[in-house]
């Protein structure tokens, strides 16, 4: 698998970064385009959808693992 690929992002008034392999970003920024929404948006729903002990980049990897396996 590639390098982590490491994004910045405004998370409840902070800034984080996140970082992940090049294929889970690929999934999720077509999942923000094909919900009309920016990647921004789509990261901030996962971060309040996941649990205190979750890991941002943990909760990314399963949504785009998700809809990997409904498409």
């Amino acid at each position: 698998m590639s390098g982590l690929i490491k994004r910045s992002f405004s998370l409840a008034g902070h800034r984080t970064s996140v970082a992940l392999e090049e294929p889970f970003w690929t999934v999720l920024l077509r999942m923000a385009e094909a919900r009309g929404q920016t990647l921004s948006a789509l990261v901030a729903a996962a971060d309040s959808g996941r649990g205190p002990d979750q890991p941002l980049a943990s909760a990314l990897r399963v949504v785009a693992l998700l809809e990997k396996e409904a498409g």
